[in-house]
């Protein structure tokens, strides 16, 4: 059997998932081999994955959102690094109830991007999600040596003043590097579904923040395309993580795939499919965001694609046995379906997770 959850988040890490799924397979068929492989989306965990494919973990010391230095991984392997923009430009980077919509930065993600080049790596996959900025990638940009006149903080806000931006003075090693963008999200930079209208809600702005983001947005996405020759703010993805997306397409060239897609090709997905008679999968909600890009959808669809049945774990499951069908998912068991205490689902997670895991064997075994 194969264990492929995403986290589980508040309570479990998606490698804390699937090895109490194990656990609770091996009571009730101790017979039967199971395989546990973390999955992420590209966003908050995708490092955790990596490196519980085989990746090497690295850590290094680079700039967090709010200026604060902050440790943060990437993972690498034969010439391939996954950077998270979470590790170190993410929400969870803010202490307790911190927000700064206006003026956090992408520049760790930049930092954490020039040391991979440092390390070697020639193809850099750049998974998004979780930031705490919405500053257009500038902050990626001007840590890898791109020089922008007219901005002296940084931040989003600071965007308005931008004149000019300077792509000769950046890392002559990124003219080598291939870029991949992970991103389960299609928005673009600018207007009503962009980076400031859709995301920076929820990483505190008012509703007078988003007019001053979206303004800033706009005079950089003019900016980048002198600098450029090519107007990418409305392409897939571009709003993806405050922007850096479109920093990432328009100046690195970046290829964009789904996240979902381009984790299960880095871990080996398929080859870990092979004689498997069923697939764990799962994470905290199953709900319809699930449908659009997230893990445990992507887990299923290869799962379905190879005839291997699948069955998903949850905190909550909020879709319907069509919509589960629908997604390829023939069976969901929730944490809710023991304990209806949210409270307590989150502080006994693994425990129930065993239980629902057990079963599971009784029912597929």
């Amino acid at each position: 059997m194969l264990v492929a959850p995403d986290k589980f988040k508040g309570s479990l890490t998606a490698a804390e998932a699937a090895a109490a799924v194990a656990r609770g397979l091996g009571r009730v068929a101790p017979d039967v081999p199971v395989r546990c492989l973390p999955v992420a989306d590209g966003g908050d965990g995708t490092v955790d994955a990596a490196v519980a494919a085989g990746y090497r973990r690295v850590e290094r010391t680079v700039t967090g959102p709010v200026g604060r230095p902050v440790t943060a991984a990437f993972a690498v392997r034969e010439g391939t690094a996954v950077v998270e923009v979470a590790a170190a430009s993410g929400l969870a980077r803010l202490a307790e109830g911190e927000r700064a919509p206006l003026t956090a930065t992408s520049a760790g993600t930049g930092e954490l991007v020039r040391a991979a080049l440092d390390l070697g790596c020639e193809r850099i996959v750049l998974g998004v999600g979780g930031s705490a900025c919405t500053d257009g990638g500038a902050g990626l940009l001007a840590a890898l040596g791109a020089d922008l006149t007219g901005v002296e903080a940084p931040g989003g806000a600071a965007l308005r003043n931008a004149r000019e931006l300077n792509l000769s003075t950046m890392d002559i090693r990124l003219e080598a590097t291939e870029f991949i963008l992970a991103s389960d999200v299609d928005n673009p930079l600018l207007g009503p579904h962009g980076a400031a209208a859709i995301y920076a809600p929820q990483k505190g702005a008012t509703p007078a923040d988003v007019e001053v983001l979206e303004e800033s947005l706009s005079r950089w996405a003019s900016v980048v395309a002198a600098a450029t020759g090519r107007d990418l703010a409305d392409a897939p993805s571009a709003g993806a993580a405050g922007g850096i997306g479109f920093a990432a397409l328009a100046v690195l060239g970046a290829r964009h795939r789904p996240g979902i897609e381009m984790l299960l090709d880095l871990v080996g997905f398929a080859e870990a499919m092979t004689g498997a008679r069923l697939v764990i999968t799962g994470e905290g909600s199953l709900d319809e965001q699930t449908l659009r890009g997230k893990a445990p959808a992507g887990v299923a669809s290869a799962a379905r694609a190879a005839g291997i049945p699948v069955v998903a774990v949850a905190g909550r499951c909020l879709l319907g046995p069509d919509a589960l069908r629908a997604a390829g998912i023939a069976g969901a068991y929730s944490l809710t379906d023991l304990e209806p205490d949210i409270t307590r689902c989150l502080a006994q997670a693994a425990d129930l997770l065993e239980r629902l895991a057990e079963s599971i064997a009784r029912d597929w075994l």
